[in-house]
């Protein structure tokens, strides 16, 4: 697809909005071209302000905006968007659920606008300006709801810690994190020189947040698959992040054990002794052909098993995650799934889209397209009233591009089991120190908006030949806060 702008530069929300209509078409940009098959945006002055456009193979879509509009620059972007919206919704013949936001936190925005207009006014503006689905609205606030009860107990000097572990038992088709198969004998040799010097950077974390003061809320190990260590390997993680940052203040500890092909009782005691409070066990379905297709190893039966032990173990707040729009999977399958689900009673579940990421094997192999909107959200409706008969609540939320339909992930909770740390990580509200390869550290301005990234190797490999390069960058970590002081 070729996207012509003429005017203006607001390339970033037309070229989204482009991709959510047209989600496997490359998008190219060019600039006053002449070009009658090219998709043009064009912002002209008139007589008052401003004539925003949108064409295409004839068909045209227009706006006006005053010159005295508030926020005139936020204005024109909002009206380039829109035409271009109203041009490709009559094309398509498709209605985006979630309208023109094409972000992936709305949420976030829902508070924000929440605190500065009130409920009522904020809802109204992402139905009739943003033009998303009322029953979306409904969830961004009820989300919302729940997060900004969160995020106000979260100080300046707040922050949380996450550290990965980028192994896994095998790949899943769907996957493009970066992570190894332990299958791998190359990637197997990996392991303890990664766990040995990741021990050494938490130490060199925990000694840079206790030097500036900073206030530890949650701690996250994600992955891969953080059980794909041995119960020796996770004990010592474990204890490290006990020995060099104070677990006492923090008000959360999360494992994301994951496959269930990784847990065993071992592993589950050796957490339980750690200190952590909640882990994560991931069928993504309780169909075994569909297991089997996205190269799971691992039964419906075996998730449901470890589930129980996890429960002997001692965890009262387990994370199950589900994936809606799987292939092979249907409407009814997926039902299926989420009776088996609920009939265990896990204090969260987490419902995720389909992402069909570039990089995963579904698409890379299988020449998977981003078909099945339509079941996708016979899936997402069930889940949605399925857990709210169940006294679940949707707590936190997230969109990712190339999602199947233009969905969300949610993550659906009961009363005072909500995750700490996917709200303060997915809304920003303070700094995630983290360790491991692949691990991005977000630093967030104590008293203001500012966020920088510092990130770390991204490949295992990397990690262990280059640890003092990423030791250096750690560094990084005081200046910010030395500039940005509270």
């Amino acid at each position: 697809m070729l996207l012509n702008l003429c005017g203006h530069d607001f390339h970033y929300e037309c070229e989204n909005l482009c991709r959510v209509f047209y989600p496997n078409d490359s998008v190219r940009i060019v600039y006053d071209a002449d070009d009658p098959a090219a998709l043009t945006s064009r912002m002209e002055t008139v007589e008052g302000g401003f004539r925003l456009s949108a064409s295409w193979d004839g068909a045209r879509e227009t706006l006006f905006v005053p010159s005295d509009a508030p926020r005139l620059a936020e204005a024109q972007e909002l009206a380039a968007a829109k035409t271009i919206f109203l041009l490709l919704q009559k094309r398509t013949g498709y209605t985006p659920p979630w309208g023109m936001l094409t972000g992936v936190r709305p949420s976030k925005l829902m508070i924000t606008l929440m605190r500065e207009m009130g409920a009522l006014q904020a809802q109204d503006y992402f139905t009739d300006t943003l033009l998303v689905q009322p029953d979306k609205t409904a969830l961004a606030a009820a989300v919302a709801r729940q997060e900004d009860r969160i995020l106000r107990a979260s100080r300046p000097e707040s922050y949380s810690l996450y550290l990965s572990v980028p192994f896994c038992p095998s790949r899943c088709s769907y996957c493009s994190f970066v992570s190894h198969s332990v299958n791998s004998p190359s990637a197997r040799k990996l392991i303890e020189p990664y766990v040995k010097l990741l021990l050494r950077e938490i130490a060199m974390t925990g000694e840079i947040a206790r030097e500036l003061g900073l206030r530890l809320e949650s701690v996250y190990i994600g992955g891969g698959t953080p059980t794909t260590l041995s119960a020796a390997q996770l004990s010592a993680v474990c204890n490290a992040i006990a020995a060099h940052f104070p677990l006492r203040d923090a008000r959360e500890f999360t494992v994301e054990a994951g496959r269930p092909d990784t847990i065993t009782r071992d592993k589950l005691d050796a957490l339980h002794a750690a200190g952590v409070s909640r882990i994560s066990i991931n069928p993504q379905t309780l169909n075994d052909d569909v297991l089997v297709h996205i190269g799971r190893r691992h039964s419906a039966q075996d998730a449901i098993d470890c589930f129980r032990m996890a429960r002997d173990a001692g965890f009262d707040n387990i994370n199950m995650d589900l994936i809606a729009g799987l292939d092979t999977d249907t409407p009814d399958s997926f039902r299926r799934t989420l009776g088996g689900i609920l009939a265990l009673a896990p204090e969260n579940i987490t419902v995720h889209t389909l992402a069909l990421k570039r990089s995963s094997r579904m698409v890379q192999e299988e020449n998977a397209l981003s078909e099945g909107g339509a079941a996708v959200a016979e899936m997402l409706a069930d889940a949605q009233s399925r857990c709210t008969e169940n006294g679940y609540m949707p707590y936190y939320m997230y969109r990712q591009s190339r999602c199947i339909g233009n969905f969300e992930n949610v993550g659906w909770c009961r009363a005072g089991k909500e995750c700490l740390y996917n709200v303060y990580m997915m809304e920003e509200v303070h700094t995630v120190l983290a360790c491991g390869a692949g691990a991005v550290t977000k630093l967030r301005e104590p008293h203001g908006p500012m966020i920088e990234r510092v990130f770390n190797f991204k490949y295992p490999y990397e990690y262990i030949s280059r640890f003092d390069e990423l030791a250096a960058r750690k560094a990084r970590i005081k200046t910010f806060y030395e500039e940005y002081t509270y």
